[in-house]
């Protein structure tokens, strides 16, 4: 199912500028129109038609820039209405959203039935005239909704065939498609896929799937916005001063928490008040800092404090008080900030507890010495040692490798090697492939946890940023201080070796750490090159890296460095 509604940037405008569309205004961007209102068709405005001709045809057109902005914001009332009838609702556009129609249909009694409730919905919420369409697949239903059609299951290529192929939405393409001789989707999805990659590129292959109706995609559903607003109703309205301030102590708790919750906190503040007279009352409060708790309340007891206490009509004095107490309290957040020591941390929420903390942990120093206590930085690098940076407790906590800003998680899917080109082994892949570690086994010649040296580290680890050739999560449990030198074998008892166009000379299959007993490799992943500092020959290292699992579970990151196995990280 996709609901659209016409003329979305004309009732934008309309909602949020206050120019009527009832009249001829049209939506101009680069300078030419991008939409127009019925009027402005009607005397003969069309889309991309530039600025001085759209006048030239409708004197008296009322021209507005385009602005994505207000279009999606004027749009989020109505997603929110379509989200009370419908779950799971993707925005395509400002204008534009799609839902999967099987559910709507079972509950509301059909896909007719649930696409004229929908309708009905975001009428009545909204003010706003929308249609629907129903087919298999987001641009075969953008199609049908803009004349409100159904189409049955499996009927999509059918009703694609004969549109013409401006419906496609690529102009270009369309004009050189026409003055080929092709001139419906239906003639368009005849041609053979591979000669129309050949001749119109990927772009032209994409265009050649929507108009032969494989338009399979997932909904990219989005994520309604948490409700962070707090009202209190009261039966006995509030006209007393201390009365309203205890109340405005109550619902700024409830405030702080739920942001806390989310890991946020605000720098403005909303104040609503609603009187028992039907009065609104409203106040926007700013703060420099971050708003905690008391200080919220403040605000509201502050504002209380002057709506209850003021003037009774005298000229000049302060805004007259209200006729009547107040009915209902509402607190809206603004300015939102994410606050991480708002969360619940180490030592618990942000205030008594983290300083008592602190305390703490000078007092450790003060015994043991400054390094005694130490808090992790994660920074930027390849490996797992290089990322971390121990800190003494109360320096500054820089990184010493400082990466680039987070970039969206590509690490590899389905077995894929995290680097182009190098495939996964044994089926074992380096992003999930490693099971669950069901204990450190002695006989492997690894050190337990407690082999470790002992050290108190403080504090959690924030996001590390990625950098080219850095190994995907899941990050190893244990990285060991000085990697631990081995051996690896294959079948046949032969040392595997890995040359310098990292060809393995066999499959791993025996793994043997320091003097220990050998142990068994069921998967392995690799060879990762790494080429690191080659420009500075001190600090220049080749090596390539490898995950392995063992027969009782353990999982490994094993490095080949000038020929030499190292057991660099455990995986938990």
């Amino acid at each position: 199912m996709l609901l659209w509604c016409p003329d979305w940037p004309v009732l934008a405008v309309e909602i949020v500028d206050g120019v009527p569309a009832t009249g001829p205004v049209a939506v101009l961007h680069a300078n030419r129109v991008v939409a127009c209102s019925a009027p402005a068709r009607a005397a003969g405005v069309r889309r991309g038609l530039r600025r001085r001709e759209a006048q030239g045809r409708c004197p008296s057109l009322t021209v507005v820039d385009h602005d994505p902005g207000r279009d999606a914001r004027a749009f989020e009332p109505v997603v929110a209405a379509v989200e009370e009838v419908v779950a799971a609702v993707e925005v395509v556009r400002p204008g534009v959203c799609a839902f999967a129609a099987r559910g709507p249909a079972r509950h509301l009694g059909g896909e007719e039935a649930a696409a004229e409730r929908i309708v009905e919905q975001v009428a009545q919420a909204c003010a706003v005239e929308s249609q629907i369409g129903i087919a298999d697949g987001v641009f075969a239903a953008g199609l049908a909704a803009r004349t409100g059609q159904v189409v049955p299951p499996g009927g999509t290529p059918g009703f694609l065939a004969g549109l013409p192929v401006e419906a496609i939405g690529r102009p270009a393409l369309a004009d050189l498609l026409r003055r080929l001789g092709v001139r419906t989707l239906g003639d368009f999805a005849a041609l053979p896929a591979g000669d129309v990659l050949a001749r119109f590129g990927f772009d032209g292959a994409l265009a050649h799937r929507l108009a032969a109706g494989y338009d399979h995609r997932p909904l990219a559903v989005r994520q309604p916005p948490a409700d962070l607003t707090v009202t209190a109703h009261h039966d006995e309205p509030l006209d007393r001063v201390d009365a309203a301030a205890f109340a405005a102590r109550v619902l700024a708790e409830r405030l702080h928490d739920r942001l806390a919750g989310h890991g946020l906190a605000c720098t403005r503040l909303g104040i609503e008040a609603v009187t028992a007279h039907g009065q609104e009352l409203h106040r926007v409060w700013r703060h420099d800092g971050l708003l905690t708790a008391a200080a919220i309340a403040d605000r509201v007891r502050w504002q209380l404090d002057g709506w209850l206490s003021g003037s009774t009509g005298r000229p000049g004095a302060r805004p007259a008080r209200p006729t009547a107490g107040i009915v209902r309290l509402r607190l809206i957040p603004d300015g939102l900030l994410a606050r991480g020591g708002l969360q619940p941390g180490l030592w618990g929420e942000a205030g008594e507890e983290r300083d008592r903390a602190h305390r703490a942990l000078s007092r450790v120093q003060g015994i043991l010495g400054p390094e005694a206590v130490v808090t992790a930085v994660l920074g930027g690098g390849r490996s797992p040692a290089d990322q971390t940076r121990l800190v003494p407790w109360g320096d500054e906590r820089l990184p010493t490798r400082p990466g680039p800003p987070p970039l969206p998680d590509v690490s590899p899917r389905r077995g894929v090697s995290p680097l182009p080109d190098v495939p996964s082994r044994a089926g074992l892949s380096p992003r999930a492939g490693l099971p669950s570690r069901a204990g450190l086994p002695s006989r492997a010649g690894l050190p337990s946890r407690a082999g470790l040296p002992s050290r108190v580290v403080a504090g959690g680890l924030p996001a590390a940023p990625p950098w080219p050739g850095r190994l995907p999560p899941p990050a190893p449990a244990v990285v060991l201080p000085v990697p631990l030198a081995a051996t690896v074998h294959d079948a046949a008892g032969e040392p595997v070796v890995v040359s310098a166009r990292l060809v393995v000379s066999a499959a791993p299959a025996r793994l043997r750490v320091g003097g220990s007993d050998p142990a068994e490799i069921v998967g392995w992943a690799g060879p990762w090159p790494l080429d690191e500092r080659w420009w500075v020959p001190t600090e220049a290292r080749r090596r390539a890296r490898f995950q392995v699992c063992l027969a009782d579970g353990a999982a490994l990151l094993l490095a080949v460095q000038a020929g030499r196995w190292l057991v660099e990280a455990i995986y938990d």
